[in-house]
């Protein structure tokens, strides 16, 4: 069964091998792949099956199938390769409800009490723990100063008492689930020891080398899935952690997820679904993380902390794969991370739908994603993929860096919808290339408290009713709006005192209205809302042309069914358009305060 499980990983050793060779792999990798199209990445990633914006919802998905949008996968350690050590030595722990029996191996010392089994190795090599049956009240306890393997062979071991699998060696652990089984770990809701950290435990590296079985893990006490160093998923893997008390999987020095089937839920108030103290990568695999937890005051930091899907104390990158993320509190987040993220290429789809929580007289928002903290610059920086953003509660902002923004790959596709700012920077935001769409329904649909850059790319930007507008720079503090280039549509209007090096033109414009939009070479057909600010403003490279009432006839889809690119349509009548310079006002819109998302059809 196992030599099944090497032939699976032998391309992806072989691949992995190159990339492992330097004093801090790690840190080396996220520096040198953090800016640009990842190499191996698809750089034109998009969602396999049809997403509606504002309708999409997320669930847990076990299907084995994993997405053909992968990255070059990577290790931090040539160590971390699966086929570098044969764990030729098989000690066989079988459990039944109320005992175990351990096969005896030299070199490997056992104890027993109950169904409760503590094993160390020692120093020998190529150990590989197969493990079987069934308890309820029962443990597994590993130590040793080697690696090693365990392989969960149909075993369900529950521990009402403490962690049901405890691997104390603080060597790498390789995890594997053997072909076509089920598996599945537990702990209680109450523990006898107070250090317990999880259902799962690892002190060392946690290698997760996947097969063809599956394994739940359930963590009552705490955590569900916790490593003291970093996690890595190979493809094949297969998934399910849940915690009723606190985080999904948490690992202190970081994640990185080259493949395989993972799904997290999470209850708790303030819980993470990933949750790690270092950098989270995503280079394949289906990642989907649900959270329904309320924010919570921590006592400690003085601070209200809401939930999170993934949250990372440094840098965020997706090279490949696809991420599913929702969060339902108040407060919730989709991504959290605290330093920097790179979307290079992959596919995520984040939707938030709780409000605006406030205590103590701290209130969390909302929001998609939400980069750098406070104390921190953060940087977002988009290359490539697709990234869809839905919040629905109040105060709900899409995408949040508390630094710059910068979205420069041609085939990046950006879809936020929000209740609050869509796309907001505290600092200076750039559009050099790409596919963008920031509607919203209560604020600003581009907000940059620096200046604002659109050099290339096609944009389209909705604002609500005034004092808002469709793209907003900090003119207030000396900043301003820069446009010259791309392809706009603003619904909204700009900021007063933009500098428009490209043309802009302005007119009237009906909601829940298809419209065609051509100049510069380019074919834009775009749908308008229920509702929002007053003025249409669109402009190309060229003296555009523009209709309304069009019906399309094929182009390729944007946005959630708000666009499509490279089209053609028929019929509709031709808007007058007239020379604009900026605000928000004048052109007689639809009218009516607050907006709505009615319309929003089609395909992302």
């Amino acid at each position: 069964m196992k030599q099944l499980t090497k032939l699976f990983l032998l391309m992806l050793s072989i691949a992995i091998m190159q990339c492992c060779a330097s004093e801090d792999p790690f840190e080396e990798y996220v520096t040198n792949n953090s800016g640009g199209t990842y190499g191996g990445a698809s750089s034109s990633a998009a969602f396999s099956s049809n997403v509606q914006l504002t309708t999409f919802d997320v669930s847990i998905d076990k299907t084995s199938t994993e997405p053909s949008t992968t990255a070059t996968a990577y290790l931090p350690d040539g160590d971390d390769s699966f086929e570098a050590t044969d764990f030729a030595t098989v000690v066989a722990i079988s459990f039944d409800a109320n005992s175990a029996t351990v096969s005896a191996v030299d070199g490997v010392t056992v104890s027993t009490d109950g169904a409760h089994v503590t094993v160390d190795h020692g120093e020998t090599k190529g150990i590989c723990y197969q493990v079987t049956g069934t308890t309820t009240n029962g443990s597994l306890t590993i130590s040793g100063s080697k690696k090693y393997e365990v392989m969960l062979n149909n075993a369900h071991i529950s521990n009402p008492d403490s962690t049901a699998l405890n691997m104390l060696s603080t060597k790498r652990a390789f995890l594997v689930m053997a072909d076509g089984t089920t598996n599945s770990l537990a702990d209680g809701s109450t523990s006898k020891a107070s250090d317990q950290k999880a259902a799962l435990y690892c002190k060392g590296k946690l290698i997760v080398c996947g097969g063809s079985g599956t394994l739940e893990v359930t963590g009552n006490y705490k955590n569900a899935i916790h490593s003291a160093d970093y996690i890595v998923f190979y493809p094949g893997t297969n998934v399910y952690a849940k915690s009723t008390a606190n985080h999904g999987i948490k690992a202190n020095d970081g994640i990185i997820i080259n493949g395989g089937i993972i799904n997290v839920e999470v209850t708790a108030a303030a819980a993470k679904g990933l949750n790690c103290e270092s950098n989270i990568t995503v280079n394949g695999g289906r990642t989907t993380i649900i959270t329904t937890g309320e924010s919570a005051w921590d006592s400690d930091d003085e601070e209200l902390k809401g939930c999170a899907a993934v949250k990372c104390d440094s840098v965020f990158t997706i090279n490949g794969g696809e991420m599913w993320l929702k969060s339902t509190g108040a407060g919730g987040k989709g991504i959290r991370a605290d330093w920097e993220a790179y979307v290079n290429g992959g596919t995520i789809a984040i939707l938030t739908t709780g409000g605006q929580h406030t205590y103590n007289r701290d209130t969390v928002s909302p929001k998609g994603m939400k980069i750098g903290t406070k104390g921190t610059h953060g940087v977002l920086s988009i290359s490539g993929g697709s990234l869809m953003v839905h919040t629905t509660g109040s105060g709900g902002e899409g995408i949040e860096s508390k630094g710059t923004i910068d979205i420069n790959g041609s085939n990046a596709m950006v879809a936020v919808a929000s209740t609050d700012d869509a796309i907001n920077s505290a600092s200076d935001m750039t559009i050099a290339a790409g596919n963008v769409l920031a509607y919203a329904t209560g604020n600003d649909g581009l907000d940059a408290n620096g200046n604002l850059y659109i050099k290339g790319g096609t944009v389209y930007a909705i604002g609500s009713q005034q004092p808002e507008v469709a793209i907003d720079a900090n003119s207030e503090g000396g900043y301003k709006l820069y446009l010259t280039g791309g392809t706009l549509v603003a619904i909204g209007g700009l900021e007063s005192g933009s500098s428009l090096s490209q043309t802009c033109y302005s007119t009237s414009w009906t909601p829940n209205t298809w419209y065609g939009l051509s100049g510069g070479g380019n074919t834009l057909a775009f749908l308008t809302p229920a509702s929002g600010g007053s003025t249409l403003v669109v402009s190309t490279a060229s003296t555009p042309t523009l209709s309304s009432g069009i019906a399309t006839t094929d182009g390729t889809s944007l946005w959630g069914g708000m666009g499509l690119s490279s089209a053609t349509w028929t019929g509709g009548s031709q808007a007058s358009l007239s020379a604009y310079s900026g605000g928000n006002g004048g052109m007689g819109g639809p009218g009516g305060p607050g907006g709505g998302m009615g319309g929003m059809g089609g395909h992302w």
